[in-house]
């Protein structure tokens, strides 16, 4: 392995525990403020703002670093190589700090006050838009019967997992494609 693959695994690495760090405390934030507040706005933006658009703009963000950091060039392979460990490690660092020890430790409820937060919004939007009692009994009633599904599997963990980390290597495909800048050729004359 040559000098800047080594960096760029390095610097995979590093960028993902940074990535997964930031993403881990978005969603925790994104849970106790959609689960503290009573506006449907929140409930529907704050999940977005903290899941989607944050985290684009630090990928973005570490993916220019990552290529500075090597010298400012990287093939399609070495890109998509370094976000693919990137992604991964912050996948696994989300993943065993809010799914394992976030939700089964901290907050081991937390999908019932998920739930009621839903609720809670739900209400609060038919209120707003002055629909009748037994119209929002009957919501409710469908959101509650939704929630009651039973719980996963730890087949259906494992699967999900699965699916995770192949989602995960088509947005480093993605975002490789994006970000690749190839070394200029010289053409000696003469």
């Amino acid at each position: 392995m040559n000098d800047i693959e080594k960096r760029i695994k390095i610097n995979g690495v590093k960028n993902g525990f940074i990535l997964g760090l930031i993403i881990t405390a978005l969603s925790i934030a994104s849970y106790y403020l959609i689960t503290t507040t009573a506006s449907p706005l929140v409930f529907v933006g704050a999940p977005v703002i903290f899941s989607v658009f944050i985290p684009i703009f630090l990928v973005i963000f570490l993916a220019f670093k990552a290529r500075k950091d090597i010298g400012g060039y990287w093939t399609f392979k070495q890109a998509t190589t370094g976000i693919f460990i990137m992604f991964l490690v912050a996948f696994v660092f989300n993943y065993l700090g809010k799914e394992i020890i976030f939700n089964k430790f901290v907050e081991p409820d937390n999908t019932v006050k998920v739930q009621t937060a839903a609720i809670n919004a739900k209400i609060a939007i038919l209120k707003e838009r002055h629909t009748s009692q037994v119209l929002i009994d009957k919501n409710v009633a469908e959101l509650k019967k939704d929630f009651s599904q039973p719980s996963a599997s730890i087949g259906n963990a494992i699967t999900g997992v699965v699916i995770s980390i192949i989602f995960v290597f088509i947005l480093a495909l993605l975002f490789g494609a994006l970000f690749k800048k190839d070394p200029p050729v010289y053409v000696q004359q003469g």
